[in-house]
């Protein structure tokens, strides 16, 4: 296989995207870095087929990512593979507005193949290809320039193998007559809506208990307007507000900005400040939730008594033993808590 220098010029990317558009599947992967942003700063971009591989540096000055993206989203002759791809596919979400497509997930494959339900890159390569990877640089900062040759080919490594590893779970998959079982994993994963980081939602990833109205209509409003602060100042969400502070508010709501310098996890100047006060705003404007969005009652695990609770370990044995005949995960089959319903 060919690798190319670390491309840094639109001209060169072209170029290496126009002979993949060519080739029946790429696999790919992404460097990126978001402990100190909301959304993923794209750091370096892998890319092979089977017979060449390269880097792309995103952050070279002057370089135009559109060749690749449109070989992404809109080249719909090319199978585009990852491994555990769903943050690789909010990345390509957030520059395009879609999903990589027709789309490839070797870790669900695993799962149709028994190999795990979340079988890790270096496991699934040690497995297929008896190749020990080095995982020194696995926790280099991306961000920094510039990268080394060690860097770049560890990075590198992670398409080359891909490369390698795709087509003998292709086989295997044809061979069990698997194909079918990745439908719907590999629909949920591609669905563009799973990537929509949308405010009026956001209060569902918090959790609080009860369905009580009031106090999940000032969640809702809390979380959407950290929402858009984050989104806004480019912050993890953590860092305007966590998850507790907003659950506190929410069920012992402040009569006034000042009593914020009371609330654990904010400070003082939160009673006097503009944030403070967006935060406020965002309180005032709350209304109850009504009982179509309120979460389900929680009323049926409990209530399924010795007898249920005995079916209900039964099916999850079941369900095990039928996962392991048919050599394949369980979460293919069904969730363990479907079976308690």
């Amino acid at each position: 296989m060919k690798i190319h220098p670390l491309i840094t010029t639109t001209e060169a990317l072209a170029d290496l995207c126009s002979r993949l558009a060519k080739s029946p599947f790429v696999t790919v992967d992404t460097e990126f870095m978001r402990e100190n942003t909301y959304y993923p700063e794209l750091c370096l971009i892998q890319i092979a087929d089977a017979e060449e591989a390269a880097a792309v540096d995103p952050m070279a000055k002057g370089i135009d990512l559109k060749p690749l993206l449109d070989l992404m989203v809109d080249n719909e002759d090319v199978l585009k593979v990852f491994h555990a791809g769903g943050q690789d596919l909010e990345i390509v979400y957030n520059l395009t507005g879609k999903t990589p497509h027709p789309l490839f997930d070797t870790q669900v494959a695993a799962m149709a193949l028994g190999m795990g339900e979340q079988v890790g890159y270096s496991n699934l390569v040690d497995a297929l290809l008896g190749v020990k990877l080095d995982k020194g640089a696995r926790f280099t900062d991306w961000s920094r320039r510039p990268l080394d040759k060690r860097q770049i080919d560890y990075a590198i490594g992670d398409v080359t193998y891909l490369a390698q590893i795709f087509p003998r779970m292709l086989e295997r998959l044809r061979k069990r007559e698997r194909g079918q079982w990745l439908d719907q994993e590999m629909e949920r994963l591609g669905d563009p809506a799973s990537y929509r980081n949308i405010p009026d939602l956001a209060w569902l990833r918090v959790k609080v208990p009860g369905r009580n109205p009031e106090v999940l209509g000032r969640l809702k409003a809390l979380a959407a307007w950290r929402e858009r602060e984050a989104q806004g100042k480019d912050l993890p969400r953590g860092r305007i507000a966590k998850d507790e502070t907003l659950a506190d508010i929410a069920a012992h709501p402040p009569k006034v900005q000042a009593d914020l310098a009371k609330v654990r996890g904010l400070s003082a100047g939160w009673a006097s400040n503009d944030i403070g006060g967006r935060m406020m705003a965002a309180l005032a404007a709350a209304e109850p939730l009504p009982e179509a969005e309120l979460p389900p009652r929680e009323d049926r695990k409990p209530g399924l008594g010795k007898d249920g609770a005995l079916v209900a370990d039964l099916l999850k044995l079941l369900l095990k033993i039928r996962a392991r005949d048919a050599d394949v995960a369980s979460k293919l089959l069904a969730r363990s808590d479907e079976l308690e319903l």
